[in-house]
């Protein structure tokens, strides 16, 4: 995949908002800001502009000069920290931004191919801050703007846009979501729970508090704790689970995260089988010829 950086753009006055922090609401269990930052974990250095927050990894922060420049300035402001040939420019308000995107938007702006590549929502309409800009260009444009205008703040970003060769990109519908208002904010909470699989977000969730990567079989564990439930006893399948993760901790200690997972899944599956054999004497009862 090609080498990028990400500008996250988190300023803004969130008039729609009552002039709350929005980057910093929650939307199932973590901050809109953190739900960008994590789908592009993977950029060379990550800039966020906007006001200093608790992020879920390290990010470098600017401010677009003056504050409230808006999300020209901003991006200008953001491009000053970075050097790679292709940038990612995000808002920090997409709740269901997937990693899918990011990939298509770098495909489709290869070297060579054109100056970079947007989304565009369902009824067509560009998104200039889903998208990934070519940086000599992107740098030219904002340059010439500059000195046209005399500066960045206050310009819309339909003028830069205009300016750029970019590919369009259709990408998930929901990847351009954005929450302006509080019942965008309450739409997106209640998609989350009703729509998403509640279990993956959840996991994602989790791991991202207690700073864990790690991909493991959520299935086996599922597995595990209805046969322990089973055959054991209800209150056997979380207890079962944590012996599980502790077991898989101690023997993965030092080792890759592909180690840690196999791990868990060898805990699991030595857990499972004995929740089996358990449930089978059960069954069978304690009377002579019991195996």
């Amino acid at each position: 995949m090609t080498a990028y950086d990400a500008i996250v753009l988190a300023g803004g006055a969130a008039k729609r908002l009552g002039g709350a922090d929005k980057p910093g609401l929650h939307v199932g269990g973590r901050s809109l800001l953190d739900r960008v930052l994590a789908v592009c974990a993977d950029a060379r250095s990550t800039v966020v502009v906007g006001g200093r927050r608790p992020t879920v990894r390290p990010v470098t922060w600017t401010r677009e000069v003056p504050e409230g420049g808006g999300p020209l300035a901003a991006l200008g402001a953001g491009v000053r920290h970075t050097d790679a040939e292709s940038v990612l420019v995000l808002s920090a308000d997409l709740p269901f931004l997937g990693e899918a995107t990011i990939r298509s938007l770098l495909a489709a702006a290869e070297p060579g191919a054109c100056e970079g590549a947007l989304c565009t929502d369902r009824d067509g309409q560009d998104q200039p801050l889903v998208a990934v800009y070519r940086a000599e260009p992107l740098r030219r444009e904002l340059a010439l703007l500059a000195t046209e205008h005399g500066s960045l703040a206050g310009l819309p970003l339909r003028i830069l846009t205009a300016e750029l060769d970019l590919a369009r990109v259709q990408a998930d519908p929901l990847a351009s979501f954005d929450c302006d208002t509080w019942e965008d904010i309450a739409a997106a909470r209640a998609r989350i729970r009703e729509h998403v699989s509640v279990l993956d977000e959840w996991i994602t969730t989790v791991k991202n508090e207690l700073g864990i990567e790690l991909d493991v079989d959520t299935g086996v564990l599922l597995d595990l704790a209805r046969d322990a439930a089973h055959g054991v006893a209800r209150p056997a399948a979380p207890l079962t689970t944590f012996l599980v993760g502790y077991a898989a901790a101690m023997a993965s200690s030092g080792r890759s995260p592909e180690e840690a997972a196999e791990a868990v899944a060898e805990a699991s599956r030595k857990a499972t089988a004995l929740a089996l054999r358990w449930a089978a004497e059960t069954e069978a009862g304690s009377g002579p010829g019991t195996p």
